[in-house]
C-alpha cells in the first residue's frame, strides 16, 4: 500500500484530473490512497498526520532539507522498501513545511529539488515519479 498524505485538497480541475491518472495508472502496480488533511495549524496537521501512520508503515517525509534521488535510484528505494514493509506513507505539508515531530518520526526525508512548487503540482510530481518507478521495476519502457 502507498499513502499519499497531505495538507489541503485541491481544487484546480486540470490538478485533480492529472491526480486521478496518474493515481489510476498506479493501481496496475500497487494500491495506492491519498488522504487529505485539512489546513490547519501546525499542531492540528501534525495530530491529524500521526492518525494516520502505523507502527510499521516506512514514513517518507517531502521536506526541502531531504536527501534527493534520480528516477532510477527512487525506484530502488521503493522496490528494496517493500521487501521490508508492507505499506509506505508519503507526507507532503503545506508551505510552511512539516512539524520536526513529524519529520522525526520519519524513516528518511526526501526532496525533489530546493525549489519550491504549488502543493497541487507537486503532488502530481510525486505521483508521477511513483509511476516512473513501478515502469522502471517491471523493465516497462517508459523512463528515458
Amino acid at each position: 500500500m502507498i499513502n499519499i498524505i497531505c495538507i489541503g485538497k485541491i481544487k484546480e480541475k486540470y490538478l485533480t484530473e492529472l491526480i486521478d491518472d496518474y493515481k489510476l495508472r498506479i493501481s496496475k502496480y500497487h494500491k495506492i490512497n491519498i488522504i487529505e488533511i485539512p489546513d490547519n495549524d501546525i499542531d492540528k496537521e501534525t495530530t491529524n498526520i500521526l492518525k494516520y501512520i502505523k507502527p510499521n508503515d516506512f514514513v517518507i517525509s517531502l521536506a526541502i532539507e531531504g536527501k534527493e534521488y534520480n528516477s532510477i535510484d527512487f525506484s530502488k528505494l521503493l522496490e528494496d522498501t517493500f521487501i521490508h514493509h508492507s505499506t509506505i506513507d508519503f507526507i507532503i505539508g503545506e508551505s510552511n513545511g512539516l512539524s520536526d515531530l513529524i519529520k522525526g518520526k520519519s524513516n528518511m526525508l526526501l526532496s525533489f529539488s530546493k525549489l519550491t512548487f504549488p502543493h497541487g503540482l507537486f503532488r502530481g510530481i510525486l505521483l508521477e515519479q511513483i509511476y516512473r518507478a513501478f515502469k522502471i521495476i517491471s523493465n516497462e519502457s517508459y523512463h528515458k
